[in-house]
């Protein structure tokens, strides 16, 4: 008997231990912390304001990383959807407090439980965004205006980054969706930061028609109302697909905002949906009499989501369409030309003097306002302006390779051409940098002999770095001459578009080997002297095609990089980074670098973080990141521990089971 009560108790146990010691590694395996939006997705320089974070396996959010400096923020709390036994608890609790009759203390824990079953609610339609954490951010008064970082930390490791401003106009948000019908017109007083989302359709008014005509609620649309004067130059730049690129489950992939501006009768003035190729709109409007005004937001084929978060500036902003050139030569300085609305100068001067190759931002400021950034290039080769006319052989304007000429597609169906000479054998190189430096030409190249006879032709080339992009309208084509001679290298816009904003840097060289390099993903959480494996895609330039040695640059004692390389002609590789056993106080960030050797010379180049993204169901894109960051966890998986709910021993009947509610406690004295 004694016997058989021994077993019992061994092999009774044991289901229950293996148990406890699987369920977190699995965990660890598939709950992923990841961020659906913040919002509001920016503030002020000197505010300080609550942010809701709605995402998924945000258990034990701790602490929020946002990069540059001057924003700091604290995690106040976090609601999960409710399991099946909780929620029963909590639904008995509320009939206790209904019997005996509350109090102000049983108001508020009833709200409380009420808030917890809303954001259940929201498990069934949108998973991704079935928990919610709240946080305080405060922007210091002199933090640097622009985009950031923002990533939150949990008991699983660091979240996805995703995209916080920090303005310098007055702040204002929409009434709160959950809490009742929107306002129809909320007033706002310019210039300003408009926070807003367009959510599924919850109007009163609207639910006798969606009961007649529709299966489904119609969507949000937000309208903000507003005094201006006369004359004043009214700038209304939208921000929605710039804050979130790229939703996996809607079509088409993101938010598609449109901004509609009407007068005080209601009478439209002015519609956009997109601002040329970028998905957001912007709008320049003077006005023309003293008065109310009424600006208008939706979702372009009236969907909704709690995950459509935007932001509007509106007043009269500085704000830059074009520069000329898009570029110049490493370490020379640049006068360049600006277009746009309430810019203070017409020209800049750009230094690139100790600057590296590569694209930098460039804005102006006025009346302490900054402006939106436009990309300019440096390169090191020999550079030229396109001189007019060329758009005829006879006129062709010649050039000496290598070199990289800045042009503009101006007027409409106008076309550039140009000469040059080439040995025999000798390969030929062509490319297109316009639509990736902000630029709206399309263009195609097409290259000829003297004859003109065509050798090569191209109208848009794949660069998978340019990770925002969806039509890729840059042209590269390669070729190789087949004698001596003069040769012509035509450019123009396949849409027959153009004017003085249609700019372009074309390359005429020999080819370049080169390479550029992506890690994804941007964030590895991994346990404490565990190993984790990310993948490293080599983006080749210019037939390059050798092999690609892969190392952490300046990495601390115990961090190392395994399959440290990508073989030649492959575009992507795994490989591991194992951790020290002991986790640093804080997430820390790494570079891996590559290096290949290229007719002699080393070539060194970071791999630059990246966020695997899915559009549509279907399209991929690599979006860059700022920063590649390590999470190290304690030692078990995750940085929780089992325990069972309630204080009642379990007791498992000797060639049977019971079942046994585990929770996970974010205690961290509880982590082994």
């Amino acid at each position: 008997m004694g016997s058989s009560m021994s077993r019992t108790r061994r092999y009774g146990v044991l289901p229950l231990v293996l148990v406890l010691v699987v369920v977190p590694n699995l965990w660890a395996q598939s709950r992923t912390p990841h961020i659906g939006y913040v919002y509001p997705a920016g503030g002020r320089q000197g505010d300080t304001f609550p942010m809701e974070i709605s995402g998924q396996y945000l258990d034990g959010a701790s602490n929020v990383y946002i990069s540059g400096n001057g924003v700091r923020a604290t995690v106040i709390e976090h609601v999960a959807p409710l399991a099946g036994q909780l929620s029963n608890d909590l639904r008995l609790r509320v009939r206790e407090l209904q019997k005996k009759g509350t109090d102000a203390a049983g108001f508020k824990e009833m709200a409380e439980i009420q808030k917890r079953f809303d954001a259940s609610s929201n498990r069934t339609a949108y998973p991704v965004l079935s928990e919610t954490v709240t946080c305080r951010v405060t922007i210091a008064a002199n933090a640097e205006p622009g985009e950031r970082e923002f990533r939150l930390q949990v008991a699983a490791g660091l979240s996805n980054p995703m995209v916080f401003c920090v303005g310098q106009l007055p702040e204002f948000r929409e009434k709160d969706w959950k809490s009742g019908p929107a306002d129809a017109n909320l007033a706002v007083t310019l210039p300003a930061d408009i926070n807003g989302r367009i959510v599924p359709g919850s109007f009163e008014r609207y639910r006798s028609l969606v009961r007649r005509t529709q299966p489904y609620l119609p969507a949000d649309v937000d309208r903000y109302r507003f005094a201006a004067r006369r004359g004043q130059q009214l700038v209304l730049a939208v921000k929605a697909r710039e804050l979130m690129p790229y939703l996996a489950d809607a079509v088409p992939g993101w938010f598609q905002a449109t901004v509609t501006l009407y007068d005080a009768q209601g009478k439209e003035l002015a519609y956009d949906d997109d601002y040329r190729f970028h998905p957001d709109p912007v709008l320049h409007y003077e006005v023309p009499q003293n008065g109310d005004y009424v600006i208008e937001i939706k979702d372009a084929i009236y969907r909704g989501r709690e995950d459509f978060v935007y932001r509007v500036a509106v007043g009269e902003l500085p704000f830059v369409t074009s520069i000329f050139p898009l570029g110049c030569r490493a370490g020379e300085q640049a006068k360049i030309e600006l277009k746009g609305w309430n810019l203070p100068t017409k020209t800049l001067t750009v230094d690139t003097k100790g600057k590296k190759p590569g694209v930098y931002p460039v804005s102006v400021r006025a009346k302490n306002l900054v402006s939106n950034q436009m990309p300019f290039a440096v390169d090191t080769l020999p550079e030229s302006l396109e001189k007019e006319p060329n758009n005829e052989l006879k006129s062709a304007q010649k050039v000496t390779l290598p070199v990289i000429v800045n042009g503009r597609i101006d007027p409409p169906g106008d076309w550039d051409i140009f000469r040059f000479t080439a040995r025999a054998g000798s390969q030929i190189v062509a490319e297109v940098n316009a639509r990736r430096l902000d630029s709206p030409l399309d263009s195609v190249l097409k290259l000829t002999d003297a004859q003109g006879r065509q050798m090569a032709f191209n109208d848009d080339h794949e660069d998978k770095g340019a990770g925002l992009h969806t039509h890729f309208a840059d042209s590269l084509l390669t070729a190789t001459a087949p004698a001596d001679g003069t040769y012509y290298l035509h450019l123009g816009d396949i849409q027959q578009q153009g004017g003085a904003e249609y700019a372009y840097r074309l390359r005429i060289s020999p080819p370049r080997p080169d390479f550029d390099l992506r890690i994804v993903p941007s964030v590895i959480n991994v346990a404490a002297g565990g190993t984790a494996r990310v993948t490293i895609y080599a983006l080749r330039k210019d037939g390059f095609s050798g092999d690609l040695t892969l190392a952490l640059k300046d990495a601390p004692k115990g961090y190392v990089l395994k399959g440290d390389r990508v073989p030649a002609n492959q575009d992507k590789a795994e490989v591991t980074l194992t951790v020290p056993p002991t986790p640093p106080a804080e997430p820390l960030s790494l570079v891996v670098e590559g290096r290949a050797t290229v007719g002699g010379q080393q070539i060194v180049r970071p791999a630059v973080p990246a966020e695997d993204m899915m559009q549509a169901f279907a399209y991929r894109h690599l979006v860059a990141a700022k920063d590649l960051k390590v999470a190290v966890i304690k030692r078990g998986g995750v940085p929780a521990s089992a325990k069972a709910l309630g204080s009642q021993p379990v007791k498992v009947p000797a060639g049977g089971a019971s079942q046994l509610s585990v929770g996970m406690s974010t205690d961290d004295t509880n982590h082994n």
